[in-house]
């Protein structure tokens, strides 16, 4: 594997969600406590906007602009005009909880969990969210959602507990939208370090950030821990497959709660990094809203 390279140097408390748009050939991922959208372009480099919440994940839509996953429910934000459309919003009124991470389906659907800021065992949830707006809650008993991705084939679905470093996988029907029984994909036995942001690449093998731990891990299919690639950030936090052919594997990261003398030793912190590693990701589905095609 080449160098890691650093892609932009953000400065990001709590990167999150890096989505590649194809069609544009753009990076893009939210800062979660910075309340903030980001961009990076080839061409034009990195540019951002302000969001007036916390935004845990985001997805291209069909049409212009971005499904965003925030603090109480799903928006429509269009950094083209700045305008921010509330869709639905199933956590309003609600303490303590948040939209966290989140991906679209090959057919249109959003997906997000929550988390439970207090670490209320069990109190958090994964919601589905239908291109009609429609939204429903399909899964509980989770305490920090994450790492939502789909196989190639479209028959399971994966997302991590990192309160309790797991990761789990359940049989998807596309058609339906529908989720199987919960079983144990893999566990991190390592005490440092929790399952974050995850994506699949084109041989079906999922891509896991180790926040806290300072390494992206690839699983087989079979849940066999195959590779391990150590950054130069204690606190990765997700990844995607980008550019030109989907083989750079972008990589956000967080700076918050790292104390001077920890930042003195990770000044990169908060950025945006880019690994080849050999294999090419699949091009991420958009939300497919009518309302916004």
């Amino acid at each position: 594997m080449k160098a890691i390279e650093v892609v932009v140097e953000a400065g990001n408390l709590l990167g999150e969600s890096p989505v590649w748009d194809d069609r544009g050939d753009v990076l893009w991922w939210v800062d979660i406590h910075g309340r903030s959208l980001h961009r990076w372009a080839v061409c034009t480099g990195h540019s951002a906007w302000p969001l007036p919440q916390q935004t845990g994940c985001i997805g291209l839509c069909e049409g212009a602009g971005l499904i965003c996953g925030t603090r109480t429910g799903f928006f429509h934000f269009d950094p083209a005009t700045g305008r921010n459309e509330a869709l639905v919003e199933p956590l309003a009124g609600t303490a303590h909880v948040r939209f966290n991470d989140g991906r679209c389906d090959r057919l249109g659907r959003f997906w997000s969990g929550t988390v439970q800021e207090q670490r209320v065992v069990g109190a958090a949830a994964l919601y589905r969210l239908q291109p009609t707006g429609a939204c429903d809650r399909l899964l509980d008993g989770i305490t920090v959602a994450n790492g939502i991705a789909f196989s190639p084939d479209d028959r399971t679905m994966y997302v991590a507990d990192s309160h309790v470093r797991e990761i789990y996988s359940m049989p998807f029907d596309a058609a339906s939208g529908t989720l199987g029984k919960r079983r144990l994909f893999a566990r991190l036995d390592d005490p440092v370090g929790m399952p974050d942001g995850a994506t699949i690449d084109a041989d079906g093998c999922l891509w896991v950030a180790v926040i806290h731990g300072g390494r992206v891990l690839r699983y087989t299919p079979t849940g066999q821990l195959d590779r391990t690639i150590a950054l130069p950030v204690s606190q990765p936090t997700s990844c995607q497959f980008g550019g030109a052919g989907l083989d750079r594997l972008f990589v956000t990261s967080a700076r918050m709660r790292l104390d001077d003398a920890v930042l003195a030793r990770e000044p990169l912190a908060g950025s945006v990094f880019a690994l080849d590693v050999g294999i090419a990701g699949l091009p991420e589905p958009r939300y497919g809203n009518g309302a916004h095609a």
